[in-house]
């Protein structure tokens, strides 16, 4: 009787379903983020965090000095997403590295701009006058179109690969370009006439949008990506990621602060509801 009884227990144990105990539960689900300075991680704290947290989520903050370590932070594992660069920007990153990193959803982003802390205006400016620019490529090229829009230079036209400024066949003002690392960009109002700096360097160095002299007209390919490796694309924190990003909360809350005025939106905020 004893044998039959153990049997019975025995059995009954052995047909019971597994409980999932050796996966995460949702409160313990930790994400790593990684941004540069700029206005991002603000951004993410304000709408995004809320969205997920409400997930389970905790979220880890890490904070990089440049780009290229936040990309290989990614890459590496070392974290799961980061927010600090465009497509352009992240495509020219892969082919140089040979990294597979994708953008999988826009972010609100300041576009580049030209300031001074010398000059008032832009009249009787002496022939000579320098204007600092990025170095790298990608963004050299997005300010030389806005000193073309000015008129001040004129490009080559139907260049094939990115413009540099060895593509500039006329400079109608006689000004002198000097080229920085892009970081650089708000140190050198100290020295240079103007400087064009790109958004998010603008913003962490207390640079208005409204004080610069041009912003400009930043297109798609520009405006900010949240970036993964291409393999996790489809995983389940991929998802909820850019699924906080898209939602009607995070876009009322950017949309809330007159901070973000100036940004550049991705598509989705046009369908925002209005209250």
């Amino acid at each position: 009787m004893f044998q039959r009884l153990l049997f019975a227990v025995l059995l009954s144990a052995a047909i019971l379903p597994v409980l999932p105990s050796a996966q995460a539960a949702p409160q313990d689900r930790e994400l790593k983020v990684g941004f540069v300075p700029g206005p991002y991680i603000d951004e993410f704290k304000l709408g995004v965090q809320p969205e997920l947290e409400k997930k389970g989520y905790k979220i880890r903050f890490y904070e990089f000095s440049t780009g290229l370590e936040a990309n290989s932070a990614v890459f590496k594992g070392d974290i799961d997403a980061n927010v600090m660069q465009h497509t352009v920007f992240l495509d020219s990153y892969n082919e140089r590295n040979k990294t597979d990193l994708v953008g999988i959803v826009q972010v609100p982003t300041p576009p580049m701009g030209l300031y001074s802390k010398k000059h008032k205006d832009l009249k009787n400016l002496k022939k000579g006058f320098t204007v600092a620019v990025p170095n790298d490529p990608v963004n050299l090229q997005r300010a030389l179109w806005i000193l073309q829009r000015l008129g001040w230079i004129r490009i080559r036209e139907n260049k094939p690969v990115d413009v540099t400024e060895l593509d500039v066949v006329e400079n109608k003002v006689g000004l002198k370009l000097v080229l920085l690392e892009n970081a650089q960009g708000p140190r050198a109002l100290d020295d240079a006439d103007f400087a064009a700096i790109q958004g998010n360097f603008a913003i962490f160095a207390k640079l208005k949008l409204s004080e610069a002299f041009i912003l400009e007209d930043m297109k798609s390919p520009y405006i900010n990506v949240l970036a993964v490796k291409k393999t996790r694309q489809s995983d389940a924190y991929a998802r909820d990621l850019v699924e906080a990003y898209r939602s009607e909360n995070f876009q009322k809350a950017i949309r809330g602060e007159r901070f973000y005025d100036g940004f550049a939106l991705p598509d989705y905020f046009g369908a925002a509801k209005s209250n």
